[in-house]
């Protein structure tokens, strides 16, 4: 029983690195004729999230764009890919 628990515990902790990676892996990517993710898949929305929001993170390219994500992105959206801007 204690290997289940072990084993489903590093199955999530695998999950939890690499949907943390992403962002990482995406932004590193940079370039301009890297593939962009569609909205939908990041959950983008077009008003903040927990006082988050597009002009805040490490992505957002003024006036209305993203580095990783697809489309218009306005400046007070948020998704999942949200990374708070460096100081």
């Amino acid at each position: 029983m204690k290997t289940t628990l072990f084993k489903a515990d590093l199955d999530r902790r695998s999950l939890l690195a690499a949907a943390c990676a992403l962002p990482i892996v995406a932004w590193s990517a940079g370039s301009a004729s890297a593939a962009k993710l569609a909205q939908t898949a990041v959950g983008y929305q077009t008003s903040p999230k927990d006082g988050k929001q597009c002009s805040d993170c490490a992505l957002f390219v003024a006036p209305n764009s993203c580095k990783t994500v697809d489309g218009e992105i306005l400046p007070d959206g948020w998704c999942r890919l949200w990374v708070k801007k460096p100081s």
